[in-house]
Formats: structure tokens, C-alpha cells, sequence
């Protein structure tokens, strides 16, 4: 919009991504690289809407965001849950699965018979810890927002400390066309 001159309130954008968000994000994912096998999982107690939730993420060894559920409880169920959705949606099993202490998920890995998966200690989930600083900056109102946010993320988010700077605007230049065709009306 920016790129238009045109101003927007921030309820403009939070209906906007209500109704278009998902669909882009959809369209983001199909046309992504597939993730890392190596996972970070995390949770972070957080507000949602005025409600006290705990926001579970999974993100690779390169920072992309692979999912986010919203949920209630901070169990075995809820870790079970943020593991079979990952499972079903990524096109790719993990190779390791790197998570902090908290013991919903050495339950929920044994149920789903891969404990041997599990990496445990120290400072090794701190790729998922700073994946959480975006969504700690600013409210997130839904579900809906989290994932759409998460595929956005991902398209514009470069690793600028490993790569030059006329790479870097190769890239851009790449995701601005991609975000282009994403939001193009004529698109299936």
C-alpha cells in the first residue's frame, strides 16, 4: 500500500489479513523450498485476544517458521498436536527434533515412536527461542493471523549476515515478484 501512497489504520490490515491472509500464505508455502530436517520446537505463554495462551512454534536450523498452533494447555496432548500437524504438513521428516526440557515433549515423541529423535540441552534450542521476538513485539489477535504471518515471514525474511548486498536485492527483487504473482486477483 505504501508503495501506492496510500495510508491504512491497523484494523484495515487485521481485516484484510482475515480475509486474504490464509490464501496467500497457502499460495507462499506451495511455491517454497522444503525445510530443513532438523526442527526447534518451543512454546512461549503469551496474550491472544485478552486470553493468556501458549503460542507452540516449530522453526528449522535456518529460521524458517514451520508452524504455530495456539493452544490452551501446555501438555502432552497439546505437544502431540503441534508434532502430528507438523508431520502432516512439512513433505519432509525430521531428521532431529531439538526442544528444550519441558517433559510434554519426550512424551509426545515416545507416543509418536521417534524419542530417538529428540536433541536435549543446553543452549541448542535457541533458534526456536529468538523465533518468538516478532510475535512478542506485537499482539497477534488469532490463529488465522499467526499462520498467514508465519508463510509472509518467511518470504521476506533473508539471513542478511550470510549473504552480500547485491544478493541481498536479488532476493528482494525475487520476493517481490513472488508476493506480486501471490496477490495477483487472477491467481487459482
Amino acid at each position: 500500500m505504501i508503495e501506492r501512497g496510500i495510508d491504512v489504520s491497523y484494523e484495515t490490515v487485521r481485516r484484510w489479513v482475515d480475509k486474504f491472509g490464509s490464501t496467500y500464505a497457502k499460495r507462499i508455502k506451495s511455491g517454497s523450498e522444503r525445510p530443513s530436517p532438523v526442527w526447534h520446537l518451543d512454546e512461549v505463554y503469551t496474550k491472544i485476544g485478552g486470553k493468556m495462551v501458549y503460542l507452540w512454534r516449530a522453526v528449522d536450523d535456518e529460521g524458517t517458521v514451520l508452524d504455530v498452533v495456539v493452544q490452551r494447555r501446555r501438555n502432552t496432548k497439546a505437544a502431540t498436536r503441534l508434532l502430528r500437524k507438523l508431520l502432516r504438513n512439512q513433505g519432509v521428516k525430521p531428521e532431529r527434533i531439538v526442544t528444550d526440557k519441558l517433559g510434554s515433549y519426550g512424551a509426545a515423541l515416545k507416543e509418536l515412536g521417534m524419542k530417538h529423535l529428540q536433541d536435549v540441552g543446553g543452549r541448542k534450542n535457541n533458534r526456536a527461542e529468538c523465533s518468538h521476538v516478532p510475535i512478542r513485539r506485537r499482539e497477534r489477535k488469532s490463529q488465522k493471523l499467526l499462520s498467514a504471518h508465519a508463510q509472509i515471514y518467511n518470504l521476506f525474511n533473508f539471513r542478511r549476515h550470510l549473504i552480500s548486498r547485491k544478493t541481498l536485492r536479488k532476493f528482494r527483487s525475487q520476493a517481490d515478484t513472488k508476493w506480486n504473482l501471490v496477490t495477483a486477483s487472477d491467481c487459482p
